[in-house]
């Protein structure tokens, strides 16, 4: 069965409603410079942020291109896609106050390299410990990347400074090393049983041989000094004196 068109009839108020706000549009539309519509579409479709040579290449010789790009950057400011200036170009761009609405988050895997776990390792059973610990307890000395990708991960952090000549750094691991390996003390790290079990231990093992069990107590040692101001600077290197190796890290 064929539906019947419903009929309804419109209020005159309605009606002349209409017809008002329809003609508002059109004058706002007439009031608003063509030339502004010709640079607001060059900008749209660019992919590239523009100059302001190459946008006045494409507008009417007597159009002031400043001017205009100033105004249709005061049009876009209370809105989503702001006009932006950046250097001597010009572009649209996503409202600061917005840009969360855009952001991706990815988790990036990075794979650590044997010289990096290893030294993981020994930060995390051993410390506080130096850089010169680490060496003398891996028998290598570290290339200066090793300490460093440990750092970008927060999985290591400086503690104090050791009161021993040259007042080398002290390193321990923090809240986001837990975090990662699951653990919610340190004293969770498996123990010699546990390592051995898992086949990361050789069952031959020297008389003697311990796994020490580090303590979650954030506090300096009696062997420590606080920090002192620069020596957290991206550019402090720290120096340490170990003693000869046996072997020497590739």
């Amino acid at each position: 069965m064929a539906a019947l068109a419903e009929r309804r009839i419109i209020p005159h108020d309605e009606l002349k409603a209409r017809a008002e706000e329809k003609s508002e549009e059109k004058s706002e539309a007439a009031a608003r410079p063509e030339h502004l519509r010709l640079l607001e579409a060059l900008l749209f479709a660019a992919a590239v942020p523009l100059d302001e040579k190459t946008l006045a290449a494409r507008l009417p010789e007597d159009i002031d291109l400043r001017v205009s790009l100033r105004a249709l950057q005061a049009e876009y400011a209370p809105r989503g896609v702001n006009l932006m200036r950046i250097g001597n170009k010009w572009t649209f761009r996503t409202a600061s106050d917005l840009s969360w609405l855009l952001t991706k988050e990815a988790v990036v895997p990075k794979k650590l390299s044997r010289a990096a776990i290893e030294t993981l390792a020994v930060v995390a059973y051993h410390q506080p410990v130096t850089r010169a610990e680490v060496e003398e307890i891996r028998g290598v000395v570290m290339s200066k990347g090793t300490f460093d990708v440990l750092m970008e991960t927060g999985w290591i952090r400086p503690r104090g400074r050791r009161k021993t000549p040259g007042r080398p750094i002290t390193y321990g691991t923090t809240e986001d090393f837990l975090s990662q390996f699951g653990l919610e003390a340190l004293n969770d790290l498996p123990g010699l049983e546990e390592l051995k079990g898992s086949g990361l231990l050789d069952n031959r093992l020297p008389p003697g041989f311990a796994v020490p069990m580090p303590s979650d107590d954030p506090q300096l040692r009696e062997d420590e000094d606080p920090l002192e101001p620069g020596d957290l600077d991206p550019g402090y290197l720290d120096l340490g004196l170990a003693p000869p190796p046996e072997r020497v890290e590739e």
